[in-house]
């Protein structure tokens, strides 16, 4: 069922269409520079974040490469639970930079240390670069901690790409067992996530056309993220979509309790709706909660929705403190 848009969304939606049947018109592709100044461009609706006792920029060496992380320590006197934060993007936009604000918020909703993870985007970097990026981030995220106090409680959070990141990790750590090491998630919270890169969920085309994410530049992002000229290419490149899908995955009841937070214009919310019932079919402690006239990226249209931005810290910041019993 295609969504009803809050009435607060309407003026930037009906800029945002023209713009892009004006592109459409003079036959303007996309391309990378132009998703990312796209996506830059909200940050002038976000607002400014919190002050956070510490904010401090590091970053995590590998063999190959440095992977930037922006750490926000709201209480540096107490020992706090430690939160991955992976940003949001299509896999190819986005940065700590850009995520300030929610990281921030983030950081004081759940009064956790938070570590934003500046992982490497397409189509420079395709997949699986940005996800092993969030790999080494999880086995070693202790060792950028040296000089705070921290618990051993860990969580992921992420939007959208950022989604897809963590529920890649559950599968890929809790699952499959990618790594001998015993790693150990807590909780997870997911606002819009992508989980299905078939793009097979009905709201993809109810919701696909007309709400800020389209449909069309979704299959561009994912083309983009696995190089394939097209999702439906092969059978080679399909079994690989399908393997990346976190939705199309095993689940299994050691997978952490989950926060599922959806929005109801998104293309994407009956594949967030469908893993919230997965997990709770494996018997998964699993919380799911509808912004049933938001967009997908509303989180970062604070200026424009604000109400509905602090209530979904809310619920995020009580889903950690409390919420739902851990198993």
């Amino acid at each position: 069922m295609r969504g009803i848009i809050s009435p607060k969304l309407v003026p930037l939606l009906e800029q945002a269409n023209i713009a892009i049947a004006a592109a459409k018109a003079t036959g303007q592709g996309f391309s990378a520079e132009l998703v990312r100044q796209g996506l830059d461009n909200l940050s002038a609706l976000m607002g400014a974040g919190p002050n956070i006792a510490i904010v401090k920029d590091s970053f995590l060496a590998t063999s190959s490469h440095n992977i930037p992380v922006r750490i926000y320590n709201p209480a540096p006197n107490d020992m706090l639970p430690v939160l991955l934060h992976f940003h949001g993007g299509g896999h190819m936009c986005g940065s700590a930079d850009l995520y300030d604000p929610i990281s921030r918020k983030l950081a004081l909703a759940t009064q956790a240390i938070v570590i934003c993870v500046d992982y490497r985007l397409a189509p420079e970097y395709p997949y699986p670069a940005g996800l092993d990026d969030c790999q080494q981030v999880l086995e070693r995220y202790q060792s950028l901690l040296t000089e705070m106090k921290y618990s051993d409680e860990l969580y992921i959070a992420g939007d959208s790409a950022g989604g897809a990141i963590c529920t890649s990790l559950v599968m890929n750590n809790l699952i499959n067992e990618k790594t001998s090491n015993s790693i150990k998630i807590d909780k997870q919270i997911l606002v819009y996530p992508s989980v299905d890169y078939t793009m097979a969920s009905a709201s993809i085309d109810e919701n696909g056309q007309g709400f800020l994410l389209e449909k069309d530049k979704m299959h561009w992002y994912f083309q983009q993220y696995f190089q394939v000229s097209s999702l439906e290419q092969d059978e080679i490149t399909q079994a690989k979509i399908v393997k990346a899908s976190p939705l199309l995955g095993k689940f299994s009841a050691n997978m952490p309790t989950t926060l599922v937070i959806t929005a109801g214009c998104d293309p994407l919310r009956d594949e967030g709706v469908a893993y919230a019932k997965s997990l709770d079919e494996v018997g998964v402690n699993v919380e799911h909660h509808s912004f049933d006239g938001m967009t997908h990226a509303y989180m970062l249209l604070n200026d424009l929705v604000s109400d509905e931005c602090q209530q979904t810290y809310q619920l995020i910041g009580q889903f950690v403190k409390a919420g739902i019993n851990d198993q």
